[in-house]
């Protein structure tokens, strides 16, 4: 069967809060299209016929309100609304207007993934269902069953943790993506998290030594110097 990959369009004026979405939506399995003003998003949806749209409330020239009206009387497409504004009122004209949620910033970004998956799986049941069951990945002899929480290396099962597992997953989802330490703590630790850079390099060796034949000359796991690491795409 084959996986059906959702695509999501994210509305913003900020590209670091696109980018940011991005790579959080990206870790996920989906397909990211991004657009910063609302005639843009406009275009976006036409063109591209996403299954969601986050759309930001405070957008240059026609609002995130005006963009979700005009939206509305062109596509059944599911829209979550992100504000500044953490008001009744801006909630409940957002909603009237056609709206399936509403987030205020700033927000954790495990709440919007889990907002989003929830809007996929009312509006695209029988999909979504069909897209979560669909988890491995293979590359070569690595392979990794994401909702058994499982790896092995040819015929051997790794013996991995579970963040050194989600590291895994996450750089296998995203082959060729480049992430510095920094955005590899954001994206598998979370914002909130305490730990240090030094950690994602002890958690790389540590795979390393379970899936690499030579740790010192890696295959699957490599280093981008300066930068930060990336599983291969080749």
């Amino acid at each position: 069967m084959t996986m059906k990959t959702y695509k999501i369009l994210v509305v913003d004026d900020e590209v670091d809060i696109v980018d940011f979405i991005d790579g959080y939506l990206t870790g996920e399995g989906y397909e990211v299209i991004k657009a910063y003003d609302g005639v843009e998003a406009l275009d976006k949806m036409r063109q591209d016929l996403p299954d969601l749209v986050v759309l930001d409330v405070m957008l240059p020239g026609l609002d995130g309100f005006e963009v979700c009206k005009q939206m509305r009387t062109e596509s059944t497409v599911p829209i979550l609304m992100v504000t500044a504004k953490d008001t009744d009122v801006d909630k409940i004209v957002g909603l009237e207007i056609g709206a399936d949620d509403y987030m205020p910033k700033p927000f954790n970004p495990r709440e919007l993934v889990a907002r989003i998956k929830a809007i996929l799986r009312r509006t695209y049941r029988q999909d979504y269902q069909s897209h979560s069951q669909t988890v491995t990945l293979k590359h070569k002899d690595l392979s990794i069953d994401a909702e058994r929480r499982m790896a092995t290396i040819g015929h051997r099962q790794l013996e991995l943790t579970m963040k050194e597992f989600d590291l895994l997953l996450f750089l296998m989802r995203n082959p060729g993506h480049v992430y510095s330490r920094d955005h590899l703590l954001d994206y598998v630790w979370g914002q909130d998290s305490f730990v240090g850079a030094r950690t994602v390099d002890v958690h790389i060796r540590r795979l390393r030594e379970q899936i690499e034949t030579d740790a010192s000359q890696p295959q699957y796991i490599k280093t981008v110097w300066g930068v930060g690491y990336k599983f291969t795409d080749e």
